[in-house]
């Protein structure tokens, strides 16, 4: 099942248009991407950095901004992985304003790595369990 955690836009997301700086829109999606783990794995991100010594950085990205977000709107965010590879994972996401319009959407391959010398290794399988579990529906 699908991810969904929200967050409302603060004053410094804004730039001189009034609208949320297109950038932050990734530093949105990746604070949801650390918020996940714990809901999709039963493990909160730093714990997977800090003792399993784990990373999974982004090595594609893609998006579409559909409609702008303004101060004091919610961006609601619907995430769900697309596919898990033996070292890959395919994120989605959905940003939706707080009236249930479509704003921002994306897609994002993270590869897994281990942080001492930064090689790709296999996601551990109990990890690559509960992401493919996390569908869109």
């Amino acid at each position: 099942m699908a991810v969904e955690l929200s967050r409302r836009i603060d004053w410094p997301m804004i730039d001189p248009a009034n609208v949320v700086y297109y950038p932050l829109y990734w530093d949105l999606a990746h604070r949801f991407f650390e918020e996940s783990w714990e809901l999709i794995c039963g493990i909160d991100y730093p714990t997977i950095i800090s003792e399993h010594r784990l990373g999974f950085p982004a090595v594609a990205t893609n998006s579409t901004h559909h409609a702008p977000l303004r101060y004091g709107d919610t961006a609601h965010c619907r995430l769900w992985v697309k596919e898990v590879g033996t070292s890959s994972v395919v994120w989605e996401y959905r940003f939706d304003d707080q009236n249930s319009n479509i704003v921002w959407s994306a897609e994002v391959t993270t590869v897994c790595v281990n942080l001492d010398d930064f090689q790709p290794q296999p996601i551990p399988s109990k990890i690559a369990e509960s992401l493919r579990r996390c569908s869109e529906d």
